[in-house]
């Protein structure tokens, strides 16, 4: 669109970073007695909460575990993406880093990210009230009412943002309708807002080494001669941008009568 493909997958790793956070959940069952007698990791997947309604209402034969999808089981997915003007950062601000290529050290930069929230839905489907507790008690304590991760933005320029996930809210849904052959399920919905920066493409440059800059006395360049010349170099000259350096400059008067030459790279 832009003349320029890039994609740095920041909402992909933002999506894998939302899932992981809920990809341990268990689920205990005990006797009467209180002695557990069964504990279950509940399945995360990617997927839209219809599929799993769907695939509920659709079951050939109860009886038959071939068909039957098990319970309990948890899915999420994004709901919705929004522009967030408020966390607006000033746009030339650099992030970059040196990296060691065929031709030599360059430095690789990118500016500011661009804020936006991502919504998420996440679902709890449970046979029970008293599963879907489980559930919920997991989740609710670490939501305050938001999480923070730490997501690696950026790898090929070591970028890590600290990313806050609020919680806005959470809906609960009972199928259970009434019929002997409808199979229960005890629905939960929670409602989440990422806050985080989306970056545009990467850039690629060399490390500038010298600079020098001719100071003429006519406004006529091509004609006249340069009278004096200043040359900035890093202090130490071995130094690479992303290291504590200074410049050191020098400035020579000239009285030759010459002028730099740029396609030689000398004065004539």
């Amino acid at each position: 669109m832009f003349g320029k493909y890039f994609y740095n997958e920041s909402m992909r790793r933002m999506t894998i970073a939302f899932g992981q956070i809920f990809n341990n959940i268990q689920i205990k069952r005990k006797d009467s007695s209180g002695t557990t007698v069964q504990s279950i990791q509940v399945p995360l997947a990617y997927a839209p909460k219809e599929k799993f309604l769907v695939r509920l209402d659709q079951q050939p034969d109860l009886a038959n575990r071939e068909f039957a999808i098990t319970l309990p089981r948890m899915g999420f997915e994004i709901t919705g993406i929004e522009y967030d003007g408020s966390r607006k950062l000033s746009r030339m601000q650099k992030y970059k880093t040196v990296k060691t290529s065929a031709d030599g050290k360059v430095l690789n930069y990118n500016y500011t990210p661009v804020p936006y929230n991502i919504s998420y839905n996440l679902y709890s489907f449970t046979a029970t009230a008293e599963g879907g507790l489980q559930i919920i008690e997991q989740i609710l304590p670490f939501f305050q009412p938001d999480y923070t991760v730490t997501v690696n933005a950026i790898p090929e320029l070591d970028i890590k943002r600290d990313v806050p996930i609020v919680l806005n809210n959470v809906n609960y849904e009972d199928s259970y309708n009434g019929d002997f052959s409808a199979r229960r399920a005890v629905v939960y919905t929670l409602g989440f807002t990422a806050k985080t920066y989306l970056f545009g493409p990467a850039n690629t440059q060399k490390v500038i080494k010298e600079t020098q800059a001719d100071i003429y006395s006519n406004t006529d360049v091509n004609s006249k001669a340069r009278e004096t010349r200043i040359i900035t170099v890093p202090n130490p000259t071995s130094a690479d941008a992303d290291d504590d350096f200074g410049f050191t400059t020098t400035i020579t008067a000239h009285t030759d009568g010459k002028k730099y030459n740029p396609d030689t790279d000398t004065d004539e």
